[in-house]
C-alpha cells in the first residue's frame, strides 16, 4: 500500500511538471503569438497529445512489438528534448524582456502597452524559437546517433607500482540498453572496447532499463568483452528499477564480474593493485545498499586502490578508504546542454578527470549511450580508455 501510494504521488508531480510545462509553451508558442485559424487549433492539439502521450507509451510497451516501440520511445523522448530547449529558450526572451522593461522603467522612458506591437514581437520571438531549437535539436540528434568517442585518459597514481606503469581500463557507464538502444548499438560498443586491448574492463552503471527477460538478447555481446585480468561491474540507479537480482545473475552467467561493496586484485603476484566496487547510493532492496567500510576491511594502505562508484557524489563516503582513483559515471554529462548546470546541484563533478583532495582523483563518464531523448548536446557519449602510469 505504501508503496502504490509514493507511486501516485510520484505519478501526481511528474503529471504536474509535464503539464506546467507544456502549458507554458503553449502560452509563448500559440497563445500569445495569436496564430490565425487553423494553425493554432492544430499547434494546440498538438500539444495537448505530446503532453499526455508519455504514459500511453509505457502502458503500450508491454504489448506493442519493441521495433514499434522503438519508433514511438524514439518520438516521444526527443520532443521532450525539444521541448526542455524550447523551454529554456522562451525562458531566457521573458528574462531579457523583464531586464528591458525594468531598465526602461528606471530611466522614465517605458514605451506604453501596444497589443499590435507585442503580438508581432511574440511571434518573432516563436519563430526565433523554433528555428534555433530545430537546428539544436538535429545537431544533438546527429551527436547521440553517431560513433562513440574514445578518449585517452592518462592518470598519474603515486602508489602504482612501476611494473603496471601503462595499465589500460576500459570504462563503460550509462550505455541504457532499453526501449531506443538495442543489441546492435552494445555489439558495436564490445567491439571499439575490445579494439582498445584493455588490461581491464569497467562498467559503472546503468546498464539497462527494462527487466532481464525483455532485454536478454540485447545484452548478450557483453559475452564477448575481452581483457587480460577480466571485467567488472558496480549498480547504477537504473538496475534498482529493472530488477536488480535477476541482472546480476544475468551479468555473472555472461563471465562479468559483480563487484558489490567488495575488493579484488588487478595484476600478478609481481604486481598489483585493488580494485573495489560499491553499489549505488541509492540502492535499495534485501541485501542491497553502499558499504563504504567493507570493502577495504584489512586493505594495505600502501597499496593503490581504484574504486568504482556510480555517482560521483559517493566520493564524499570514501575518504577513509583513501583511494587512488574513483571511476563514475550518472552524470550523462549533462547530455543536453546547458542541463548540467542543474546536475551540478546534485553532483560535485559532472564530466572529466578532477583532483578531489591530496590523495584521490576522480574520473567521471560522459556515458556510453543515453537515457530518454536521442540527443547529446555538446557533450558526446564515450568510451573510456584510461591509462594509469606510476
Amino acid at each position: 500500500m505504501r508503496s502504490l501510494g509514493q507511486f501516485l504521488v510520484f505519478l501526481a508531480v511528474v503529471l504536474l511538471v509535464v503539464g506546467g510545462w507544456h502549458y507554458y509553451l503553449f502560452t509563448r508558442l500559440v497563445r500569445d503569438p495569436g496564430w490565425p485559424a487553423p494553425y493554432a487549433r492544430i499547434a494546440t492539439i498538438a500539444l495537448i497529445v505530446l503532453a499526455v502521450l508519455p504514459p500511453f507509451v509505457i502502458i503500450a510497451s508491454r504489448v506493442l512489438p519493441r521495433d514499434v516501440m522503438k519508433i514511438l520511445s524514439a518520438g516521444v523522448f526527443t520532443w521532450f528534448g525539444l521541448a526542455f530547449l524550447l523551454g529554456l529558450s522562451f525562458f531566457a526572451a521573458d528574462l531579457g524582456r523583464l531586464v528591458l522593461r525594468a531598465w526602461q522603467a528606471l530611466q522614465g522612458n517605458a514605451p506604453p502597452v501596444d497589443p499590435e506591437r507585442r503580438q508581432l514581437v511574440a511571434r518573432g520571438v516563436a519563430e526565433a524559437a523554433g528555428l534555433t531549437v530545430a537546428a539544436l535539436g538535429a545537431v544533438a540528434v546527429r551527436s547521440a546517433l553517431s560513433d562513440v568517442e574514445v578518449p585517452e585518459v592518462e592518470v598519474r597514481l603515486p602508489r602504482l607500482p612501476r611494473a603496471l606503469s601503462g595499465l589500460t581500463i576500459v570504462q563503460l557507464s550509462d550505455v541504457h540498453i532499453g526501449p531506443t538502444i538495442g543489441r546492435r548499438f552494445l555489439e558495436h560498443v564490445v567491439e571499439k572496447s575490445n579494439a582498445q586491448k584493455p588490461d581491464a574492463i569497467v562498467i559503472t552503471g546503468d546498464l539497462v532499463d527494462g527487466s532481464v527477460a525483455s532485454l536478454r538478447q540485447h545484452v548478450e555481446p557483453l559475452a564477448r568483452l575481452k581483457a587480460r585480468h577480466g571485467v567488472f561491474f558496480v549498480t547504477g540507479n537504473h538496475e534498482y528499477y529493472s530488477g536488480v537480482d535477476q541482472w546480476l545473475a544475468e551479468l555473472e552467467r555472461l563471465g562479468i564480474r559483480v563487484l558489490r561493496n567488495e575488493r579484488t586484485s588487478i595484476g600478478d603476484a609481481g604486481a598489483s593493485l585493488d580494485l573495489a566496487g560499491v553499489d549505488d547510493q541509492h540502492a535499495h532492496g534485501s541485501g542491497h545498499g553502499a558499504d563504504y567500510e567493507k570493502p577495504f576491511r584489512g586493505r594495505d594502505p600502501e597499496r593503490e586502490l581504484v574504486v568504482l562508484a556510480h555517482q560521483p557524489s559517493q566520493i564524499a563516503h570514501l575518504a577513509a578508504a583513501r583511494p587512488g582513483l574513483q571511476l563514475s559515471g550518472h552524470t550523462h554529462g549533462g547530455q543536453i546542454w546547458p542541463f548540467g548546470a542543474l546536475v551540478r546541484l546534485n553532483q560535485p563533478y559532472i564530466a572529466g578527470l578532477h583532483r578531489h583532495d591530496d590523495t584521490t582523483q576522480i574520473y567521471v563518464s560522459r556515458g556510453t549511450g543515453y537515457w530518454g531523448p536521442p540527443m547529446r548536446l555538446f557533450c558526446p557519449a564515450e568510451i573510456t580508455k584510461l591509462v594509469l602510469t606510476a
